[in-house]
């Protein structure tokens, strides 16, 4: 499976971000260390399910590497469009290609084992696309500052994903509806209004399951859809605000620490089934005597 990373993003005068970005590319915020898309391309590389990665809106200038082979397109304009120029990248590498990955640049706490999570749970069944969700419980235990949105439902709240899984016809089909899901993604009221006002009604009022708003979604739209219930917040957890950008700096840096003493405790341990050369005569001189 291809992987498109939407990192077009470039935060202008009056955005939060701007005095981060100093008029370039959203992506390339640096997080402890690193260009915020690096981390991400980090994962992917050493996601087992990813073939190739396709990154939009940056171009190799940006000095950003990936274990997998690694290709750019310029910024088209609009989500929709970048996307949709993504997947036909994909299908031009491998003409059978039918699903990609489509990660956002702005979440770099993922990590290769949650991509892989993610591909393999999706492809248990044959959906038209797979989108993620992660209960507020579990995003408020992992990261309890991050302040994010929630869609209030039912039977439980949920912020969304920015990694998600989509078939590649859907780089040809209700591309206008598309337009309008993307355009209000971070405003889940509206879009449940570009799906009808029947089903925003029924969202405000919490008459909504998880289940069954996937379920009137699908309908309405004409596609197969299928909600992933993250267990794990880092998909979710997406940079949109100075004090985001401050949590990802401080977890990250935290994690860089946890690896280094993790290499630096497996440097000091004796390697498995070696002994010393001293050890070595005196197991030979007992063996010798007895």
């Amino acid at each position: 499976m291809d992987a498109i990373v939407t990192a077009g993003g470039i935060p202008q005068p009056g955005d939060p971000l701007y005095i981060y970005s100093n008029g370039d590319s959203k992506a390339l915020i640096d997080v402890a260390g690193k260009p915020m898309a690096q981390w991400v391309l980090d994962a992917l590389g050493e996601a087992k399910e990813v073939d190739n990665v396709i990154v939009i809106g940056l171009t190799r200038k940006s000095g950003l590497t990936c274990k997998k082979p690694l290709y750019y397109i310029s910024n088209q304009g609009r989500m929709l469009a970048n996307i949709v120029a993504g997947i036909h990248q994909s299908l031009e590498l491998n003409k059978n290609s039918e699903y990609v990955l489509v990660v956002s640049s702005d979440i770099p706490a993922i990590k290769g084992g949650m991509v892989d999570w993610l591909a393999q749970t999706a492809m248990q069944t044959r959906d038209d696309i797979y989108y993620g969700v992660c209960p507020r419980e579990v995003m408020e235990s992992r990261f309890p500052t991050s302040r994010r949105t929630y869609t209030k439902l039912k039977d439980m709240e949920v912020c969304g994903a920015d990694m998600n899984i989509a078939h590649v016809r859907m780089a040809t089909e209700h591309l206008d509806v598309w337009e309008k899901l993307i355009g209000s993604r971070k405003s889940p009221l509206a879009s449940a209004a570009v799906i009808g006002f029947d089903t925003l009604f029924q969202l405000f009022t919490r008459q909504f399951t998880l289940q069954g708003l996937v379920e009137r979604a699908s309908q309405r739209i004409g596609v197969k859809g299928r909600v992933i219930v993250w267990n794990q917040a880092e998909p979710c957890m997406d940079v949109d605000k100075p004090h985001q950008l401050e949590i990802m700096r401080e977890f990250l840096t935290q994690e860089k620490k946890k690896e280094a003493a993790a290499k630096r405790k497996a440097a000091r341990a004796p390697a498995p089934h070696m002994t010393s050369p001293k050890t070595r005569s005196q197991i030979k001189a007992k063996a010798k005597y007895r």
